[in-house]
């Protein structure tokens, strides 16, 4: 991602999704204080492009339609920023998952979040990696005691450019 990327400048917090690069940038007045790799809409379920905000955030979100492969449970969708939702109400959210190295999504923006790993997938050994709650943490600042969930937020911009690679 760019160190400076001026669309941002008059922004105290904007996210950049560069579906090519399969990349997020965190900026705050134009410049780049977080980038993570990321997982976005395969072929079928793009992630949609244009500008939104960030207007939810569930630190313990769960998808109620897609369920982890082969299991009952549903996907788990930790540390989710909103943003965006159909006139159908279908959603869009960025949050935490396991990173397969290409777009393998519904059309969410999925970040690393090894701890979700290791309670569903029983692996990596060592968790090193924590985008995702990095990512929250930045948008929204710190919860509350007992809140889990903040709705009609006027959260950080988001711009998400490009076209996701197809997989070989």
């Amino acid at each position: 991602m760019p160190q400076r990327y001026s669309p941002a400048d008059g922004e105290a917090r904007f996210i950049l999704i560069d579906l090519s690069e399969q990349f997020l940038g965190a900026y705050e007045y134009g410049a780049l204080v977080l980038s993570s790799p990321v997982a976005t809409g395969r072929p079928s379920h793009p992630t949609p492009t244009g500008d939104f905000r960030i207007d939810a955030a569930d630190l313990r979100h769960r998808s109620s339609k897609y369920t982890i492969a082969n299991t009952r449970i549903p996907y788990p969708m930790h540390y989710g920023l909103r943003f965006y939702r159909t006139e159908r109400g279908v959603t869009y959210w960025i949050h935490g998952r396991d990173l397969p190295g290409y777009p393998a999504s519904h059309g969410c923006v999925g970040l690393y979040d090894e701890g979700m790993q290791v309670r569903y997938y029983g692996e990596p050994k060592d968790v090193v990696l924590d985008d995702a709650r990095r990512l929250f943490e930045w948008a929204v600042g710190p919860l509350r005691e007992g809140e889990s969930v903040r709705e009609r937020l006027e959260g950080p911009r988001v711009r998400v450019v490009g076209h996701a690679p197809r997989r070989r």
